[in-house]
């Protein structure tokens, strides 16, 4: 017994779905609770800036900048210094780290 060959079902057209059945039936909610919950007033509390800071113990100065190749070709497109910009950046003293691989590209 050879294969059966299944043939082509041409111009089918997969069906649009309307938007409002994609939800569910519990989902659809009259237009009258719209207004109820742009009425309501949410309150979030304010996670404080120093907050990462605080876990975050070991960031301080002397940062250690991590420079590619990208940044090497901007400074010297614009004729910046590498370190006095940096230092210019994040008023503090700064590190440059070159990568090998970073060496290589250049």
């Amino acid at each position: 017994m050879g294969k059966q060959k299944k043939t082509r079902k041409f111009a089918e057209v997969k069906r649009m779905m309307n938007p409002k059945e994609l939800k569910k039936p519990d989902e659809r909610k009259p237009k009258g609770d719209k207004k109820k919950k742009e009425d309501e007033v949410r309150y979030v509390e304010k996670a404080s800036s120093a907050l990462f800071f605080k876990h975050n113990t070991q960031l301080g100065p002397p940062y250690q900048v991590l420079i590619d190749t990208n940044f090497i070709n901007f400074s010297i497109k614009n004729k910046i210094d590498l370190v006095q910009g940096m230092v210019d950046c994040l008023y503090a003293e700064c590190r440059p780290c070159i990568t090998d691989c970073v060496m290589a590209e250049l």
